[in-house]
């Protein structure tokens, strides 16, 4: 047997361990980038110019998007759980389950999901367009570090922001839920209304803005790293912004089990 055929039975092997590999290589550049900017975030100087300005182009200019997906879901949500409810009797508990289901998991995931969509791709494309035309280089010739100057704001504007939004998010999907249940399914809208508050505790809204915080961060990281690395004009711009959006959206929902497993042992 040649040594031409010799590899053959082992090529799949290879190509998992090739795969393996190359996985833990990004985790390390992740890590090691996400390292070097929560660093410039919490230590001196830190431009505050430019954080105000990164908060109002995520968190203001994300309000009507959020708005709109959060009072459809409530809406949504009131009416499957009616419909689950009646099979046992138990419509009684639509506003219960609607205002724990928002501030719990569907705000905070699913705002999320959206600003992984509209911030994450917005910050990679510029980023990448900065790298592939050389500005990036151009600072540090300047002694200008970019993790500082243009990572560093985002990221902290994220995290800053995020929470916010998801409180706008938790209120308007409750009042979607509330036309839904007083408009189409003939509930008391101030019975709605005193059964939801009381219903929802301090933990439930915390646990969301953490979560919230989270998200904002990993949006933030994932569209500086995706367009830190970005290279080849803007095909490659292109292509970084849609890692960008499907890096941040499969850690948001990975890091949401963790963040629901921590809350759920510690009694958050």
């Amino acid at each position: 047997m040649t040594s031409h055929h010799m590899p053959l039975p082992f090529r799949p092997f290879q190509l998992i361990g090739r795969t393996v590999l190359g996985g833990l290589r990004e985790i390390g550049h992740i890590a090691s980038f996400s390292g070097r900017v929560i660093t410039a975030c919490v230590t001196p100087v830190i431009y505050p110019r430019e954080v105000v300005r990164q908060c109002i182009k995520i968190g203001f200019y994300s309000l009507p998007v959020i708005g709109l997906t959060a009072v459809f879901i409530g809406a949504a949500l009131a009416l499957n759980i009616y419909t689950g409810g009646a099979r046992f009797n138990a419509e009684q508990f639509v506003p219960n389950i609607v205002v724990l289901g928002i501030t719990r998991e569907l705000g905070p995931v699913l705002v999320g999901l959206m600003l992984a969509g509209r911030v994450s791709a917005g910050i990679a494309a510029e980023i990448g367009a900065m790298r592939v035309t050389e500005q990036i280089d151009a600072l540090l010739t300047l002694s200008a570090k970019p993790e500082r100057y243009l990572y560093a704001p985002r990221v902290i504007a994220g995290i800053a922001t995020l929470p916010i939004l998801v409180l706008v998010a938790d209120i308007i999907g409750v009042l979607g839920g509330w036309l839904v249940a007083v408009g189409a399914l003939n509930f008391n809208g101030a019975l709605y209304l005193r059964n939801t508050w009381s219903f929802v505790t301090g933990n439930d809204i915390w646990s969301g803005l953490i979560k919230a915080a989270v998200f904002g961060g990993i949006i933030s990281l994932m569209g500086c790293y995706q367009g830190d690395r970005s290279k080849g004009g803007a095909g490659g711009v292109g292509r970084a912004a849609t890692l960008a959006v499907v890096g941040a959206a499969v850690l948001i929902l990975a890091s949401n089990y963790i963040l629901t497993s921590i809350f759920v042992r510690i009694g958050l």
